[in-house]
């Protein structure tokens, strides 16, 4: 008998879930512009879909036709809180069924992954480069929030990483009441094309020895340049990548790379190999630190390297230190030469968008957390902070690199954000 009422209960139980999540999947079917609807599993949250919106290429100019943007619901709750993901690139790890963000696990939230445009299967067709604009992308973020609200009528927060922290930034600007909380994680502000301050600030970065031991490998391994490009010709052949320059430049911009790259992924310099090591373990530790695949044509991050040109802006490198072994004599626009698709044409970089958030940070006070590592090179460009600003808050983990996240700060530093993330949403601005 007591076996059977369990049965009954459990059954019961699952009729629930099954009819809950049926209204789910019904409500989004009937949201207006929603072309799919399908269902994912998941171990983190109640339900998951994802949903195919249809967005203008253009907002302003709908006459210029659409295209399908993917977005991926994580569903907790219609009373909670919802997480909205302004990705800077493509969304597929937010498919599997493990996926969680972390500020939905500290908050138990609502999430929604924004794949960015012309990214993966979010990409336009025919691909023009025209209407890959910031202002663009925050539309469709738009588009996308305000479509969901009438479902999730909680408060709001907008959170990303790097290029996503950025494209937070963006958002927040173009439609500042959106969201009620922005979380952007190590989020650049770049100037120009190439910013120049990431350069002053590997010159400083870390300590002496730190750096000491940096330039040593890189200056080996280009001292080796002629039995350094063998390895690296076999390496891209078997990975059947192509460039449009030189393989001998390949390696002076791998090199270029390389300080960029360690201190961005918080490498310690206890995995830099002795300059005694024989070619191949030299040539291995550059490779796994920042090997051509960043150079090389029909790069998965074009997309990226569009929008760096065109108003995101980049970093350059200092060629000083190396240039008695160098084949290049100088970076300067390495980007466009190198890395921009011949389909884009020439791009003059427009630094409107710099002035805009710079402008909007200055003159408001919206509830905001900035998350910085301390050695990440894009914390050279991060935003900007101003005096007297209530919530406009930045933290900045010791020694943390582009990994930098709110749950490996330090613990007193991981509690004071979580207390404030908590407050605001317990409480109206």
């Amino acid at each position: 008998m007591k076996r059977t009422l369990i049965t009954l209960i459990l059954s019961f139980l699952l009729m629930l879930h099954t009819f809950a999540a049926s209204v789910l999947e019904e409500k989004l079917t009937q949201l207006k512009d929603v072309s799919q609807v399908e269902q994912l599993e998941t171990s983190n949250y109640a339900e998951k879909y994802v949903v195919r919106f249809t967005q203008p290429i253009d907002h302003k100019h709908p006459e210029a036709g659409t295209f399908t943007q993917r977005v991926v619901i994580n569903h907790k709750g219609f009373d909670r809180p919802t997480v909205i993901v302004t990705e800077g690139y493509g969304a597929n790890y937010a498919l599997s069924p493990r996926y969680q963000d972390e500020l939905s696990l500290l908050l138990g939230t609502n999430v929604v992954v924004v794949e960015h445009r012309y990214f993966l299967e979010s990409t336009p067709e025919p691909l023009n480069w025209d209407y890959l604009t910031a202002e663009n992308s925050a539309y469709d973020l738009h588009h996308i929030t305000t479509t969901l609200k009438p479902l999730y009528t909680g408060k709001w927060i907008s959170t990303g990483i790097s290029k996503g922290g950025q494209t937070v930034m963006i958002y927040r600007t173009f439609f500042p009441d959106d969201v009620d909380i922005s979380v952007p994680y190590v989020a650049p502000l770049c100037q120009s094309r190439e910013d120049g301050r990431h350069e002053v600030f590997l010159r400083k970065v870390g300590t002496k020895g730190e750096r000491k031991q940096i330039k040593a490998f890189q200056t080996e391994a280009l001292r080796r340049k002629d039995r350094m490009l063998p390895l690296l010709e076999r390496f891209c052949q078997e990975k059947q990548m192509s460039f449009r320059i030189p393989m001998a430049e390949v390696l002076d911009y791998c090199v270029l790379e390389y300080s960029f790259a360690f201190w961005q992924w918080g490498t310690s310099v206890s995995t830099i190999p002795a300059l005694t090591s024989d070619d191949k373990v030299i040539f291995d530790h550059l490779m796994n630190i920042a090997g051509p695949d960043y150079f090389a044509e029909n790069s998965p991050t074009v997309s990226f390297f569009v929008q760096a040109a065109k108003e995101l802006g980049y970093y350059g490198y200092d060629v000083k230190p190396f240039r008695k072994y160098l084949t290049i004599n100088t970076a300067t626009g390495y980007l466009e030469k190198i890395m921009l698709p011949e389909s884009a044409g020439h791009i003059t970089f427009n630094e409107t968008l710099y002035h805009k958030i710079y402008n909007y940070l200055k003159d408001n006070d919206p509830q905001m957390i900035f998350i910085y590592g301390e050695v990440d090179p894009w914390s050279a460009v991060h935003a900007p902070e101003f005096k007297g600003k209530k919530n406009e808050h930045f933290y900045f983990q010791p020694r943390g690199s582009h990994r930098t996240r709110i749950s490996n700060m330090p613990e007193a530093t991981k509690n004071e954000i979580i207390a404030l993330l908590k407050n605001w949403l317990a409480n109206s601005q």
